[in-house]
C-alpha cells in the first residue's frame, strides 16, 4: 500500500490535469485523472469538453495495457449513467483498474455515490474524500450550478484605495496596473460568460474578449443588461467577431428585426423596471453557463450584492486615492455598523503594484459580528 504521502502526491497530479479543462467543459465539471502502476504514473488525461471522454477514460486509453492492475487517482467520483458518453465505472472495470482513488463527490443525483458502489461490489479497494478540499474548490463554481441551476457568479471590481472606480468625469482607464488586468483576462478565459450593464457598456464601450498574456484567449458568452434597448449599435459588443455570442438582457422595447451577427436578444422578467437579476441568472444555467464574471458597473455590483447573488469578490485594489468620483458600491447603505454585509474566506495577495482581495460574500441579512 502506498504511503499517505504518496497518495496525496498522485492527486495533486490529478488536480494539475482537472485545471487544464477550468472554462472548457461546462455544463461539466472539469476533472483529471492519472493512473500509476509501480509508483509511477502510467497514464493521465483530463476532460477536454462537454461530449468528450471523461478524465478517467482518457487516462486509461493512454496507458493502454498498463491500466490492468493499476491505481487510478480521481478528482470526482466515476460516475456511473450513460450521457453523450458511457459511464466512466464500467470503463473501469474492462480495463482492470485495481484501486481507485477520488476526491470530490459529486452532488449531481444522477452520480452521487452510485460509481463508488459499483465498483466496490465488483471487488475494487475504493477510497473517497483524498484532498477532498483542494478537489471541492477547482469544481466550487460546478457544484453550485448543478445544485441550484445557476451559474456561480463572481463579481471583479477595479477601484482606488478610497473605493472609486472612476474619476467624477467618467474617466476609468486604467485604475489598477497591467498585471492586474491581464489577471482579468485570464478571468475571462475560464468563464463561461461575462456581464457588464448598460452604463459601463456605454461609457467604456468595452470589448470583453480574452487576451490573456496579449494572445488570443477562449472568448466567454457576453452579457449586456439594457433593460430598454438604449443602447447605440456601433458599439464593439455588437461588432465583435467572436465565437462566443452577445447576449442583450432586456425587460421592454423590440429588438431589430434583423440583429447584428453573433447578437442575440434575451427578454427577462423585470423587477423594478429592470432586468430581473435572478431571473437572468436562471435564463443563463439553462443555456448551459456555469460561470459568470461580473466587470461592471457600480449599479450592477450593488444590485447584485443586494439580492444575494454573488459568490466570490474580487477587488483589485490599487494605490491611489481620488477623492471624489464614482464609488464602486453607490447608496446609502444601513444605518448601523452592526448591519454591514459580512465577508469570510477573505485571501490578500499582491498583484503587480495592486492588491488583490477575494472574499465571500455572506448572505443577506448576515451582519458583521460584534465585538465589545
Amino acid at each position: 500500500m502506498s504511503s499517505r504521502a504518496d497518495r496525496e502526491r498522485f492527486m495533486r497530479l490529478a488536480l494539475r490535469e482537472a485545471r487544464r479543462g477550468l472554462g472548457r467543459t461546462s455544463p461539466n465539471p472539469a476533472v483529471g485523472a492519472v493512473l500509476v502502476k509501480g509508483g509511477r504514473v502510467v497514464g493521465r488525461g483530463h476532460h477536454a469538453r462537454a461530449g468528450a471522454p471523461h478524465a478517467e477514460v482518457a487516462a486509461i486509453r493512454a496507458a493502454g495495457g498498463k491500466a490492468r492492475g493499476a491505481d487510478l487517482y480521481t478528482t470526482l467520483e466515476p460516475c456511473d449513467h450513460f450521457g453523450r458518453t458511457p459511464p466512466c465505472s464500467l470503463a473501469i472495470l474492462e480495463a482492470g483498474v485495481r484501486r481507485v482513488f477520488s476526491g470530490s463527490s459529486d452532488p449531481n443525483p444522477q452520480v452521487n455515490g452510485r460509481g463508488i458502489r459499483r465498483l466496490r461490489r465488483a471487488g475494487v479497494e475504493v477510497e473517497a474524500g483524498l484532498l477532498r478540499e483542494a478537489c471541492d474548490a477547482i469544481n466550487e463554481p460546478w457544484f453550485r450550478f448543478i445544485v441550484t441551476g445557476r451559474p456561480h457568479v463572481t463579481l471583479k471590481v477595479a477601484a482606488t484605495l478610497d473605493g472609486r472606480i472612476a474619476t467624477a468625469g467618467g474617466d476609468s482607464r486604467w485604475v489598477t496596473g497591467p498585471e492586474a488586468r491581464d489577471r482579468v483576462h485570464r478571468l475571462r478565459d475560464t468563464s463561461d460568460a461575462v456581464l457588464v450593464g448598460a452604463g459601463t457598456a456605454r461609457a467604456d464601450d468595452p470589448r470583453l474578449t480574452a487576451r490573456p498574456g496579449g494572445r488570443r484567449g477562449r472568448d466567454p458568452i457576453r452579457v449586456v443588461l439594457d433593460s430598454r434597448l438604449s443602447l447605440p449599435p456601433g458599439l464593439r459588443l455588437f461588432r465583435q467577431r467572436s465565437a462566443a455570442p452577445t447576449l442583450v438582457a432586456h425587460v421592454a422595447g423590440k429588438p431589430p428585426a434583423r440583429p447584428p451577427r453573433g447578437v442575440e436578444y434575451l427578454r427577462c422578467k423585470a423587477r423594478r423596471g429592470q432586468v430581473d437579476l435572478g431571473d437572468l441568472l436562471s435564463r443563463l444555467g439553462r443555456r448551459g453557463v456555469t460561470t459568470l464574471l461580473v466587470e461592471g458597473g457600480a449599479g450592477v455590483a450593488s444590485s447584485l450584492l443586494e439580492a444575494g447573488l454573488v459568490d466570490r469578490l474580487m477587488l483589485f485594489v490599487a494605490p491611489r486615492l481620488l477623492g471624489g468620483g464614482l464609488s464602486w458600491l453607490p447608496g446609502k447603505g444601513p444605518a448601523r455598523m452592526a448591519d454591514a454585509l459580512a465577508v469570510g474566506d477573505l485571501e490578500v495577495r499582491r498583484v503587480g503594484r495592486d492588491l488583490l482581495l477575494t472574499c465571500r460574500p455572506g448572505a443577506k441579512g448576515d451582519r458583521t459580528p460584534r465585538v465589545d
